[in-house]
């Protein structure tokens, strides 16, 4: 048996297309990765990389499914058990409705107790940069 998703809602107060441009924007990327850079040019069936400060792939994969500005998967590979990532942004009156779910982890994953704490602080660091135009400040959980 595998654990539960981790599953992460948030409402940003922001455009569909402003948010999905944030997710992907390799200059914005550091900002709310804790220092890590990206490279993908996120089409369905190409390779994504996040780079950690040093320069060391922290995680790479592969895009499954890219429809602008609705939704984005992608594997999330790791020296563990390779999982997924879905974002899915939905419009609600003057904000977007921003869920994101990681799932597909072992039994007693220490990923997925990483993902618990790392996933909340990307995504208020996100909201803070589109609402306030600053990303909170982070510190690596």
């Amino acid at each position: 048996m595998s654990d539960p998703a981790f599953v992460y809602v948030i409402y940003i107060r922001t455009t569909p297309q402003k948010l999905w441009d944030a997710l992907l924007d390799p200059e914005v990327r550091p900002k709310i990765w804790f220092g890590r850079r990206s490279e993908s040019d996120w089409q369905a069936g190409s390779k994504h990389v996040l780079y950690a400060p040093d320069g060391s792939i922290d995680f790479q994969g592969v895009v499954l499914e890219s429809d602008p500005p609705r939704k984005l998967s992608y594997t999330f590979e790791t020296a563990s058990p390779t999982t997924q990532v879905t974002y899915l942004l939905e419009p609600v009156e003057d904000s977007v409705r921003l869920t994101v779910t990681h799932d597909g982890f072992p039994d007693d994953s220490q990923q997925r107790k990483g993902v618990s704490n790392g996933w909340p602080a990307i995504m208020s660091a996100l909201k803070s940069l589109l609402e306030n135009g600053e990303p909170t400040p982070q510190v690596m959980p």
